[in-house]
């Protein structure tokens, strides 16, 4: 039941209602906002940003502590467990990296599980009320700053390890740059008070990750002792199944229709000057359109291993560069030199090979 003077919970809206009402409020945004510009977003952010100087510390503080936590857990934890279990040499060098990250997910995610559905925050089921109550330089509450701390240091890690710790890869640049944007928002959310938002964002998010990592650690498994296990093999496939699914339903059916709507339709019907709506709505667009983009490979991919025209699931991002000068060969003379994923019509995202035999 909703509490004294709380509106009733909405029912979600389908697609052409979120269409309608989205286009609605941003047109009238635009029309509302005479004076847009660099003047009003630095008065803006003068006015509302909340964001102390000891808060900063802390994350930078255990970013550093989540560097060195990866360091100890893979030498001692990751790489004895793959020489224990005699992964083939290239699998033993990647697999270190895919179980920190399915370690942290599960975490992070399980975490945002409980705040969402074990808690009296409504924000799932009644996505408006993300931005009931809002006002600036409003107190967090410490279960959701706890979640904040845990990912916005997590990612300032990020960006360490993908120059430092992870194999250089050919889209290590793309992540690097998706690292630096993730943290960015995470940072201006909380500096601005959209916390209850942000929770749902980084939810619907973080579960594909999982299922990611864990995938790519059965195809890593699969082969090892010089032995092939097919359990392995089959729950690759099904984790690549289910990695496709939960990435339509999580990132292309709740994420518009919960956090694109609240944030473009609802957060006007609460908070009719919403500080940096631009900004973050075009963030929350470009993702949205990404997650689009991307999860048309993803069926292309699931099509290709389901019809057979894939024998098995391979891991996904790996064409390092250093494999890539072994494979390519010299470049001769006149020769036009492309990447050896484009020659043999690959598609990469995240570990998952789309195809080889396109």
């Amino acid at each position: 039941m909703p509490g004294a003077g709380m509106p009733r919970p909405e029912p979600m809206p389908g697609y052409g209602q979120l269409l309608q009402r989205c286009y609605r409020g941003l047109a009238g945004a635009v029309r509302s906002c005479t004076d847009c510009g660099w003047e009003l977003s630095r008065r803006s952010w003068a006015e509302n940003a909340s964001l102390a100087c000891s808060e900063t510390l802390l994350c930078l503080l255990c970013a550093i502590g989540w560097t060195w936590l990866r360091r100890a857990a893979s030498g001692c934890l990751f790489r004895p467990f793959g020489e224990w279990c005699n992964l083939q040499p290239k699998d033993a060098a990647k697999m270190p990296e895919s179980a920190w990250k399915l370690l942290f997910y599960t975490l992070s995610w399980s975490y945002g599980a409980y705040l969402l559905f074990f808690t009296e925050y409504p924000f799932f089921h009644d996505p408006p009320s993300v931005f009931y109550g809002w006002e600036k330089g409003m107190d967090v509450p410490t279960d959701i700053g706890i979640a904040y701390l845990l990912q916005g240091s997590f990612y300032g890690h990020s960006i360490y390890a993908t120059v430092y710790m992870d194999a250089w890869r050919r889209d290590s640049v793309v992540m690097l740059i998706h690292h630096v944007v993730t943290l960015t928002l995470i940072v201006f959310s909380y500096a601005f008070r959209f916390h209850n938002v942000g929770i749902l964002v980084l939810f619907l998010h973080d579960i594909s990750d999982v299922q990611l990592e864990f995938t790519k650690l059965n195809v890593y498994f699969k082969h090892r002792g010089g032995i092939y296990h097919r359990l392995n093999d089959v729950i690759s496939n099904l984790g690549c199944l289910t990695f496709s699914i939960s990435w339509f339903w999580f990132r292309l059916y709740w994420f518009p229709l919960k956090v694109l709507y609240a944030t473009c339709h609802s957060s006007l019907q609460s908070v009719p000057d919403v500080p940096f709506y631009f900004f973050f709505n075009a963030l929350l667009l470009a993702l949205t359109l990404l997650n689009l983009y991307w999860f048309l490979y993803i069926v292309l991919f699931v099509a290709k291993v389901l019809t057979g025209q894939m024998q098995e699931v391979n891991d996904v991002r790996e064409y390092d560069v250093e494999e890539s000068k072994k494979t390519t060969g010299p470049q001769k003379a006149g020769e036009l030199q492309l990447p050896k994923s484009w020659k043999e019509g690959n598609h990469l995202k995240n570990g998952l090979i789309k195809d080889k035999r396109l």
